[in-house]
């Protein structure tokens, strides 16, 4: 594998160009009449061609063999991924789940997806899942693309490399990786196990919000997001390419590796963001701000100010409001969320909230501080900040339900007495004392 002596290009969207070896991208020419060194010239397109040129992205790619090189596809079972969510009834109620359970036999990425929640359809573009997976087996010999949608992994234990045809990206919890709608690659296990989870992005490619009164910095900065460079295998011998296309799985037999890109030139690429780079936002003097604070990534929909998939987390911050009931407060919403715990404690919840388990609040269910953090924070002495550290919490927020899947519904790790940390809270209400 020839790899560049850089590892990463810096920007969020930027166009990019490398080359894994000299020469290898066309001068003055996307697909010229010869490419240099007898590669095949491939343009990888993510939103539709007359897209508005802030908002259109494709990379030209200059590979060894062209992506069309396989047998035909044949379906294969989809294992725990889900794509149809209408063949069960949505619940109102609060649910939580423990981690899942790392595999007893050897299970890699694709065997590893558990679909939890989702909404929408690939085929109508609007819409998204909410995955779970664990895994014990690196993928090899094999290879997966998602023409559904882009995929939005938050590891949560191990590390990941991702292979992809553009480069390597290596990730680490409280980072997280976006895969572009279409795009080749496996899952290497370098500690030889991971768990996670998984945003399916089915509408408008993820971008970072508009700030607003906030100004030109704040949140999550550009400058932060990492792409690869340039990195391609030249390897024949059979492999498996495995996709995913309008919910169901399919699997094609090819003669050579798909990471065969040795240069490209564009801005539809993976890329990766550390989470702990983040710079919070909030309030220093009343009041609990909205969760849109902790905004990371967006995708729009249809209606403006309301996104398809918000991508929020809440990190290590400082909260310094006064006269203020500090965590966040009790609500109920027209989005619903599906929220995850990456690492530490989240500061709403006193316990039963763990790291790789999840949580979902759908359209105006009521949630909020259970009773032990309630009474907590009720009490406590404002005249010092309170300083949250060592965690990482975050949701895949939606303008639309999010609708459990039958495994979700009926797994081990449901927590079936979830409701119960709201009955403890206690009736203070006196009509005589104000």
């Amino acid at each position: 594998m020839a790899i560049e002596r850089l590892t990463y290009q810096s920007g969020f969207g930027n166009s990019f160009e490398t080359e894994a070896l000299a020469d290898a991208l066309p001068v003055g020419r996307n697909s010229p009449q010869r490419a240099p060194y007898g590669l095949y010239a491939e343009q990888f397109s993510g939103t539709a061609f007359t897209a508005p040129r802030a908002d259109n992205r494709r990379s030209w790619l200059y590979r060894i063999r062209p992506a069309a090189m396989h047998r035909p596809f044949e379906p294969m079972h989809a294992g725990r991924i889900v794509s149809d969510f209408s063949g069960l009834a949505s619940t109102p109620n609060q649910m939580r789940w423990n981690p899942l359970p790392m595999p007893q036999a050897p299970t890699d990425l694709v065997e590893g997806i558990v679909t939890m929640a989702g909404n929408g359809h690939p085929s109508a573009q609007t819409g998204g899942a909410a995955h779970l997976y664990a895994a014990n087996r690196s993928m090899k010999d094999r290879s997966f693309y998602n023409a559904d949608g882009e995929m939005l992994f938050v590891p949560q234990v191990g590390r990941h490399r991702f292979i992809t045809e553009l480069g390597i990206l290596d990730a680490e919890p409280q980072e997280i990786v976006v895969i572009p709608r279409g795009m080749r690659f496996r899952l290497e296990l370098p500690d030889g196990s991971a768990r996670g989870y998984i945003c399916e992005n089915y509408g408008a490619n993820f971008k970072l919000p508009d700030l607003g009164p906030i100004g030109s910095n704040g949140l999550a900065n550009p400058r932060d997001f990492l792409t690869p460079v340039a990195a391609y295998e030249d390897i024949d011998g059979p492999h498996e390419l495995v996709g995913k296309f309008m919910g169901k799985l399919w699997s094609a037999q090819m003669d050579h590796s798909p990471i065969d890109v040795v240069a490209w030139h564009g801005n539809c690429a993976p890329y990766k963001y550390d989470l702990r780079r983040f710079n919070a936002i909030g309030s220093i003097s009343y009041d609990h701000p909205d969760p849109s604070i902790f905004l990371v990534l967006h995708s729009a929909s249809d209606t403006p100010g309301v996104s398809n998939i918000d991508f929020v987390i809440f990190p290590p911050r400082t909260l310094a409001m006064q006269d203020t009931f500090r965590p966040p407060w009790f609500h109920r919403n027209v989005a619903s969320e599906f929220m995850g715990l990456v690492h530490g404690a989240y500061d709403a919840k006193a316990e039963g909230f763990l790291p790789g388990g999840a949580s979902l609040h759908n359209s105006m269910s009521g949630h909020g501080p259970d009773a032990e953090t309630f009474e907590k924070a009720s009490r406590a002495d404002l005249s010092k900040p309170d300083v949250i550290k060592n965690t990482m919490a975050f949701m895949f927020e939606t303008r639309l339900v999010w609708r459990p899947t039958a495994h979700a519904v009926g797994s081990a790790e449901l927590q079936h007495e979830y409701y119960r940390c709201w009955q403890g809270l206690v009736k203070h209400f006196n009509p005589n004392q104000p």
